[in-house]
């Protein structure tokens, strides 16, 4: 039996490489976040075990890496932070421990 979605390219995506449109799109279908329930765990090419959550196009499934980056990234997530960049630039999503860990010196 052939799945609905085989026909899409699967890409997986590491926190490095996010870009605003996919965080977009994971805000979205997980408003409240994403639970165990909604993480897919698979190997990848190098038999790694691999904990992702899924969004996908009209031709792609993304793959996106599960992390603590991503989760506290997804929970601040505000469009306005990314209107200067373009959808696909994997620069416009920051590391959230650089821009947290500036001025916390006195603490």
């Amino acid at each position: 039996m052939k799945q609905k979605d085989a026909h899409l390219k699967r890409v997986i995506v590491d926190f490095k490489k996010l870009t605003p449109e996919i965080l977009a799109m994971l805000v979205e279908k997980y408003p409240d976040g994403y639970d165990d329930d909604n993480i897919i765990t698979f190997k990848n090419a190098s038999n790694e075990i691999v904990e992702a959550v899924e969004v996908t196009t009209e031709d792609t499934k993304y793959l996106v890496k599960v992390s603590t980056k991503l989760a506290v990234t997804m929970e601040n997530y505000d469009e306005d932070d990314y209107e200067e960049y373009d959808d696909d630039d994997p620069e416009a999503v920051q590391d959230p421990e650089l821009i947290d860990g500036e001025g916390d010196e006195d603490e």
